[in-house]
């Protein structure tokens, strides 16, 4: 015989309240549809359960054996619906966040703080995940949000994720600050990739995206770069070109604006990176990642109209020399850019 637990549970109810109708209110059901399941009860234990009578209903020996296992089951079940409370508003201040590095140094910062102010009891943690590895962490659940970065294409991952666009990060060139592109003219001027067809170039690692991308950009120039240097750091690349031995192409978020160095935007269309906050296609555990994307969105929009805006001092900054710059006063406040090592041992240098 299967036993139906709400069966048990009904009788404990009849037998609690003593009567049909007040066990009935108990379960949000008609007076009608407790007794018709009273009824099948009856039948399917082939023994009478419930006597009625006109001042109310009691239970029969063996409907007082089944009501004791029904208390059972309903305090079972009010402890499950406490604990399942419990967790649920565990989760809902809950927020696990992967993220590459330059994301979690120009991103996250103002965003977590935005989300302390509303939510200070909010258990959030952040880890350093690589691009490729994001949707994954989302998939297996360790994370409920991951910042990943796509080149040249759109993200598209799997149908029970979702992929929020954030930012459209685009590659600037970086120049050893004495380059006569550099020097010879203003620093808001956009250059074409073709003006560095004989420049030697720091590149990242063959097999990344990344590379693939530079490389489509250099073939629509008219030319095949030549390549000297190859890192899996961004940092690494800015520091060659600091040495006056390369020009490379970086990550605009990614600046580090390293001694010896200038940059100077591409001109359109220019290669980009579109970066993304990777969730599940239904987050409604996890209330927070939703209002972090947001946040993220508004610090992206503000990141944005700043490199949008007349860049300043440029001109003075290129102007120096590496002496100048390695020994004279420090950068301004603001213009240390981050220190874009790998996210972790042997990870992509297009996350920095």
């Amino acid at each position: 015989m299967v036993v139906d637990p709400g069966q048990l549970r009904l009788l404990a109810l009849i037998e609690r309240h003593g009567s049909l109708t007040a066990a009935a209110h108990a379960l949000q059901l008609t007076p009608a549809a407790v007794t018709q399941q009273v009824v099948k009860a009856e039948r399917d234990w082939q023994v009478p359960l419930v006597i009625r009578g006109p001042r109310g209903a009691t239970l029969t020996a063996a409907g007082a054996l089944l009501a004791s296992h029904g208390r059972t089951v309903e305090e079972a079940s009010e402890k499950a619906g406490a604990e399942l409370a419990a967790l649920l508003g565990h989760l809902s201040l809950r927020l696990r966040i992967g993220t590459f590095q330059a994301a979690a140094l120009h991103l996250l910062p103002s965003a977590l703080t935005a989300l302390r102010h509303r939510h200070p009891d909010a258990d959030v943690s952040v880890v350093d995940v690589v691009s490729g590895r994001g949707a994954d962490e989302i998939s297996a659940g360790r994370l409920d949000v991951a910042i990943v970065a796509s080149w040249g294409k759109p993200l598209a991952p799997s149908p029970h994720l979702r992929a929020h666009p954030l930012l459209l990060d685009p590659m600037v060139v970086v120049l050893p600050d004495d380059h006569p592109l550099a020097t010879g003219q203003p620093a808001n001027t956009e250059l074409h990739l073709k003006q560095l067809r004989d420049e030697s170039w720091v590149s990242i690692m063959a097999g990344h995206a990344a590379r693939e991308q530079f490389h489509n950009a250099a073939r629509e120039a008219g030319f095949t770069p030549t390549v000297r240097f190859e890192t899996e750091s961004y940092d690494v690349a800015q520091a060659l070109v600091g040495t006056g031995s390369a020009v490379a192409l970086v990550s605009r978020l990614a600046l580090t604006h390293a001694p010896g160095t200038a940059h100077r935007e591409l001109a359109r269309p220019r290669p980009h990176r579109q970066l993304y906050a990777v969730t599940k296609t239904d987050a409604s555990l996890t209330p927070l990642a939703d209002m972090l994307i947001d946040l993220l969105r508004d610090v992206a929009h503000d990141i944005t109209a700043t490199w949008e805006a007349p860049l300043q001092g440029e001109e003075q900054r290129s102007s120096k020399s590496p002496h100048e710059r390695l020994h004279g006063r420090a950068l301004p406040p603001g213009q240390q850019g981050p220190d874009s090592s790998p996210d972790e041992p042997g990870s992509s240098y297009t996350d920095s």
